[in-house]
């Protein structure tokens, strides 16, 4: 978990600092969260956005295409045996939670 946290906040950095050069990536994105496999050879990381969906999901496809630049950050960072390989994947959960509790205080209201 602690690897996750890390590679979350490194990430998260490289976007928000512009280093990321592909313009499809959006710094209104977000890492919501990153999920290693087990062996630390994989990990995917879960980007949701503040943006429209189509915004977001054209950051994903950015960030997948660098994801090699990356993974050599995060493996210089990390300092593990292994670096993992990135998968960016779209996530929506937090937009859900929001329509969620948008329906909940309108039920209490």
């Amino acid at each position: 978990l602690r690897i996750e946290s890390v590679i979350q906040e490194i990430i998260s950095t490289l976007i928000f600092t512009g280093k990321v050069k592909d313009h499809r990536v959006s710094k209104l994105i977000s890492i919501s969260r990153v999920k290693c496999s087990e062996d630390l050879s994989y990990a995917k990381v879960y980007v949701s956005g503040f943006d429209t969906d189509a915004v977001t999901k054209r950051s994903v496809e950015g960030l997948n295409s660098a994801a090699p630049f990356i993974q050599g950050v995060v493996g210089k960072k990390i300092q593990t045996r292994l670096t993992p390989k990135l998968t960016f994947v779209f996530d929506n959960s937090i937009k859900e939670g929001f329509e969620v509790n948008k329906k909940i205080e309108e039920l209490l209201s």
